[in-house]
């Protein structure tokens, strides 16, 4: 092998060392891609210091071939009068390419995957072949939303095929919509985590057999953790950027909590702000308090986040207690997961630890009823004329619910002018008829 050649391996292998052990790539090793990075980013690279630049070249390899899309933040006229004196706005997610939030993870992990994938192939083959990878398969397991992220990214990566176990739970509309992306679709199980199992299975049947198989989980994967981040990058820079930004803060975000993928994402994103360098970035998330959004029958952040908090050692430290739920009871299919990763735990403390401190960041578990998420639903299509499903609902339900909206303002009392954001995450899991028959089923003569 050539001295060019020695070096290009060893550089590789340090960018896949450093993802792996942090799930991302500071900006001050953003040298590392490459002459080709500095030329084609010169701009990005050279506005990091300015207060409304994203403060990391985090997943800028599935950013640059465009593998998910940077989304508005909208100011919400009729939202910020039900919350006034707080402006809220609406990240809306709902508009990647698959229709969720999950293009970002599923981005940053197919990207970062395939990447090392081609690397390993070049560095058993020798630097002189021209040969390509064999193709490689993803095999991933879904309520829906993570199985079209993981499609719709595979499709755009060269040589990369995909496989979804969905549970018998999956919308009809759903399963048509991934086999039409190209997927692989297998129906099993009655919850999300039997199917899962079945993925698992079908990954290491694929090893044994010799194949290139990798398995995806939907929401418990670090490079999956920080593609999600990405969403309060964006999120820091749009409200400092917005006309009416002047000292505006971000007193609360709202997000919806499956798996917990996202609110890990949610929290780590805080972090790298926080502690990124740049004081008028850290100013605009400080003190904020991150709202996880369930459903009853569907909230296992909740079940272990308050199993957690009242598990005090001697120590001063919060003890990780996770909790199982039984089975998903609630309309929020997409929810559906019957335990949480314990790093959401994990994370939503070290949050909370830092508001002990004096910043005022806190965590707070809300669970509406299937009833408030859907009217959320019904009365965001009304307001703002886009279609989310329940699941998404849960993290509108505390802004229309009266019950829960009078909660957290009460929270943000003292800090009147921060503003609410949340997080529309989306979902491909419902259309005009579906929406109205949830409005008779759950509202009845109240719709």
């Amino acid at each position: 092998m050539t001295l060019i050649g020695i070096l290009q391996t060893t550089r590789t292998a340090l960018l896949a060392a450093i993802v792996a052990i942090i799930g991302f790539l500071p900006t001050s090793y953003c040298f590392l891609l490459g002459p080709s990075y500095s030329a084609t980013h010169s701009v990005r690279v050279s506005t990091m210091r300015t207060p409304t630049a994203i403060s990391s070249c985090v997943a800028q390899d599935a950013r640059s071939i465009n593998l998910f899309s940077t989304t508005p933040l909208i100011h919400s006229i009729p939202l910020s009068k039900l919350c006034h004196p707080h402006p809220v706005y609406l990240k809306l997610d709902l508009l990647q390419q698959s229709g969720s939030f999950k293009d970002r993870g599923m981005a940053h992990l197919c990207a970062t995957v395939h990447k090392v994938y081609n690397a390993n192939h070049k560095q058993k083959q020798g630097e002189t072949t021209d040969d390509m990878a064999p193709r490689m398969k993803v095999i991933s397991s879904s309520g829906g939303n993570a199985g079209l992220a993981v499609t719709t990214v595979a499709r755009n990566i060269p040589e990369m095929d995909v496989s979804v176990v969905v549970p018998e739970t999956t919308k009809p509309m759903v399963v048509e919509k991934l086999r039409s992306l190209g997927a692989d679709v297998t129906v099993h199980g009655a919850n999300w985590n039997c199917a899962d199992k079945l993925a698992r299975q079908l990954v290491d049947e694929a090893k044994k057999g010799g194949g290139n198989a990798v398995y995806v989980s939907p929401f418990d994967n670090p490079l999956l953790w920080t593609g999600h981040s990405t969403v309060i990058d964006e999120i820091v820079t749009q409200l400092l950027e917005s006309p009416s930004s002047t000292n505006l803060k971000m007193g609360a975000v709202l997000a919806s909590v499956g798996g917990g993928g996202l609110l890990c994402g949610i929290l780590e994103g805080i972090e790298r702000n926080f502690y990124g360098g740049n004081e008028v970035r850290a100013q605009t998330i400080r003190g904020s308090k991150v709202v996880a959004c369930e459903t009853e029958g569907a909230a296992s952040f909740a079940a272990s986040f308050n199993a957690s908090s009242s598990a005090d050692t001697l120590g001063g430290k919060k003890e990780i207690s996770m909790v199982r739920l039984d089975g998903i009871t609630s309309v929020a299919t997409s929810l559906g997961a019957l335990e949480v990763t314990p790093a959401v735990i994990q994370r939503a403390h070290r949050h909370q630890d830092r508001g002990e401190g004096g910043s005022g960041d806190d965590v707070l578990s809300y669970v509406c009823t299937d009833s408030e998420a859907i009217n959320a639903c019904v009365e965001f299509a009304t307001e703002h004329r886009m279609l989310v499903e329940p699941a998404c609902g849960a993290a509108l339900a505390p802004l229309y619910s009266e019950r829960l909206r009078s909660k957290l303002l009460e929270e943000l009392q003292g800090d009147e002018s921060s503003a609410i954001v949340v997080e529309v995450c989306g979902g491909s899991g419902v259309n005009l008829d579906l929406l109205e028959g949830w409005k008779t089923q759950f509202l009845g003569d109240a719709a």
